[in-house]
């Protein structure tokens, strides 16, 4: 009679959530909690249906999802293998977790990742973002690392929440985590091509290889190509076809085992990445709304300016690791580097002299800018000691070091200057970033149904930064340097209502290191700081595994507080950021993760997000655009500004959904599968300030892959943004109301073999 009173309660808890988070969900979660308490199947039904369970490392050990007190989604085979299939950067993974957003503008390159709202529209190469990415167990720092090819990969997990006691700083908004296909000692591997629209070409496949009974190599390797698309009519531009890329990308592992107390992974990789800019679309946004114009043709991009870019990065890390007695003892050396060169038309369009408008009107001003990476690398030291012994008590303690030294160039041209086209000026920025860590966490096991957990890590931060500004004479270098430390803390707990439902609570906080900006835009500018923001977040919720482990579900509610949150601002007519603190960011929302295997030939999964975020900062205002749009906000006490207390944060949607549905079935000697995806996004404000033009418009994008797979081979179709759905999603809000859109339709087929 117990445990009937516990499944109740679970199931009414898993009713309410569904319900609060997606109210048209009420009737059919009510509906589903009285089937599965009414019927349940034969035990031979259910164990041929059962969902794998799903392991992550969230916590640094091993553990099932469930049991994990914190919001956590997971991404791997077939969902993978769809949402990449047309080449896609990792972008891709926009949407597909609750609360998740990623966006770039610039192109292939410097993803910037949004969790429960919180992110960085900074396009500045030191920008610092408040969501983590950590690959293979080494965090990457640095924007241009941040985009490294999704390929043999075992999972993804997306952490939501703070993350700062085991994966440190700047991760207050929480931390995506990658995991690559490790080394076995069995010969194996897959091949895989694709051929698509635009000329798109991709390969990947990886082989691994046992060279002894104690050393085993693996090779990973991919390559994404695709033939311009748009074409610049105009006969005297510098560059005339654009959006075609070369994306190769490399991994090999050796893993060194000579006994079960100790291996040794030595991961060396790379990246090597030529293609275009992102495209600023001059007056391709329709007054008093964010419409493209009439007439809008998405082939075609009438430019005087130049556009290109590589980006190349390199790596390796050595993960080594003892199993002593009651004692494991992990040590992660990483390095990595990265040369970026991104060269665009930023005002998008024809200038004035040349009277050749893109949409309604033309340009007034020239302005084209290339931003270079020149000399950048990033060396980790992580030395972790944990237990490993059966009791109550277990526990993780560890020490981290971090050094990051980078030189970053903006290059200004003038289209007009003879010998078009001419550098006019140039700002650089050299920064040197240090700190270390002590970081512990304690579980303690109260009871077979409650567990505890605690978390605490002190970092240090210092940063040096200088910055000069050139144009013909010299303005500089302004030095500026800061030292910051924090203490962060998280406390969380799990309680089994019975062995298939946990409920789980949360309190964590988060920091992130004080920032400083040197895009100088004339010799007049000095650098801007932006202090350390700190965040107290508390979340909680139900996991539980529904219909005999069949379906899964996991709803959570959260709320945060943020202060001295760092912003970036605009200057509403040049091409120049600038940081700010705002006083405090409130947050507040409902996630749901929901997987169900509805029979031996449909498989579902579903989830979706509701993120409520509101600037408080009655004496924040700044500058909106510089030209035509229509501005929202109250007026600020000077001419051009917008108060924002008051906002949502940018790029911050407050719904978010994603469904995909799998339909397989035998067919001869094989298999025959399709599966469909789709995201939805809300609106959202583009920049802090709110104006018509800069609202994007909510959007939905699916993709389709319809494929045969028999003995070790498969073959398959795809599309993605199938509806061939193109808007604005951003913009540069200088004085030309340019646009930033989504990618058109693509279209293909892959054939891939295991061996």
């Amino acid at each position: 009679m117990k445990n009937q009173t516990h499944r109740f309660a679970a199931r009414s808890l898993i009713a309410l959530a569904v319900a609060a988070a997606f109210p048209q969900s009420a009737a059919w979660a009510a509906d589903a909690a009285a089937e599965n308490a009414a019927a349940e199947p034969a035990p031979a039904a259910r164990q041929g249906n059962q969902l794998e369970t799903v392991i992550v490392t969230a916590q640094r050990r091993a553990e099932n999802i469930k049991d994990v007190p914190m919001a956590i989604t997971t991404l791997k085979g077939d969902k993978l293998d769809v949402l990449t299939s047309g080449g896609q950067d990792i972008r891709f993974l926009s949407g597909r977790s609750p609360s998740l957003n990623v966006e770039s503008d610039y192109g292939r390159s410097f993803p910037r990742f949004y969790i429960r709202g919180q992110g960085n529209t900074d396009f500045d190469l030191n920008a610092s973002q408040p969501v983590g990415l950590v690959v293979d167990d080494i965090v990457q720092e640095s924007p241009m690392l941040k985009g490294f090819p999704v390929f043999d990969v075992d999972q993804v997990e997306v952490l939501r929440g703070p993350q700062g006691t085991l994966f440190g700083r700047n991760s207050p908004a929480g931390v995506i985590k990658f995991d690559s296909a490790k080394p076995v000692f069995k010969t194996e591997g897959y091949a895989s091509i694709g051929l698509g629209n635009y000329g798109a070409k991709n390969a990947e496949g990886a082989y691994n290889l046992p060279l002894s009974d104690t050393v085993a190599l693996r090779l990973s390797l991919q390559s994404q190509n695709r033939d311009n698309r748009v074409h610049n009519n105009q006969p005297n531009a510098p560059t005339r076809d654009f959006e075609g890329y070369h994306d190769n990308a490399g991994r090999l592992q050796l893993l060194v085992k000579p006994g079960k107390d100790f291996s040794a992974l030595l991961n060396l990789h790379g990246r090597n990445m030529n293609g275009s800019a992102t495209l600023f679309r001059a007056n391709a946004i329709k007054k008093g709304s964010s419409e493209l114009v009439d007439g809008f043709n998405y082939g075609d991009y009438p430019t005087d300016g130049a556009n290109s870019q590589h980006l190349r990065t390199k790596g390796a890390n050595l993960h080594l690791r003892w199993d002593l007695d009651g004692l494991t003892v992990h040590s992660i050396s990483g390095y990595e580097s990265a040369d970026f060169y991104s060269r665009a038309d930023v005002d998008g369009g024809y200038g004035a002299a040349y009277a050749l408008p893109m949409g309604p009107g033309t340009i007034p001003f020239a302005l084209e800018t290339a931003d270079l990476l020149p000399d950048h690398k990033q060396l980790t030291q992580e030395v972790r000691v944990e237990s490993n012994y059966k009791g109550p008590l277990q526990w993780i303690a560890g020490l981290f070091y971090f050094k990051e030294e980078m030189q970053i160039d903006s290059i200004a041209f003038d289209t007009f200057l003879p010998g078009n086209p001419q550098k006019s000026s140039y700002s650089q920025q050299n920064q040197t970033a240090r700190s270390w860590a002590a970081f512990g966490s304690l579980n303690y096991t109260v009871s077979d149904k409650l567990k505890l957990r605690g978390g605490l890590r002190y970092t240090s931060d210092k940063k040096e930064f200088a910055a000069k500004r050139v144009e013909g004479v010299t303005a500089g270098p302004f030095q500026v340097n800061r030292d910051s430390s924090n203490v962060s803390w998280d406390v969380s707990g799990t309680y089994e209502l019975d062995k298939n439902s946990n409920l789980f609570g949360r309190v964590a906080t988060g920091y992130r290191a004080p920032s400083i900006q040197g895009r100088l835009y004339g010799l007049g500018d000095r650098p801007t700081v932006a202090n350390a923001e700190k965040v107290l977040s508390v979340e909680g919720g139900v996991k539980q595994d529904l219909f005999d482990k069949r379906a899964r579900l996991s709803a959570s509610v959260f709320q945060y507080r943020v202060t001295d949150k760092q912003l970036t601002a605009g200057s509403g007519v040049v091409n120049q950021n600038q940081l700010i603190n705002a006083d405090k960011v409130i947050g507040q929302g409902i996630e749901l993760d929901f997987q169900a295997n509805l029979s031996d030939s449909l498989r579902l999964t579903l989830g979706g997000s509701y993120n409520d975020t509101e600037i408080k900062d009655d004496k924040l205002f700044i500058s909106y655009c510089g030209g035509p749009c229509t501005p929202t906000n109250p007026a600020g006490p000077s001419a051009g500004t917008s108060r924002v207390n008051g906002n949502p944060l940018p790029r911050a949607p407050q719904w978010q959904g994603n469904f995909t549905l799998r339909y397989s079935t035998a067919m001869g000697d094989g298999e025959f599968f399709a599966l469909t995806d789709w995201a939805y996004r809300s609106t959202y404000n583009m920049f802090l300030y709110e104006a018509k033009e800069y609202k994007a418009k909510s959007l939905v994008e699916g993709g389709l892959r319809v494929g045969y797979k028999w003995d070790r081979y498969e073959v398959a179709a795809f599309a993605r943004n199938i509806t061939d759905k193109v808007q604005v999603v951003g913009a540069i809000d200088i004085n030309n109301l340019a646009a930033i859109t989504n990618e058109p339709r693509t279209l293909g087929v892959q054939f891939k073999t295991n061996f």
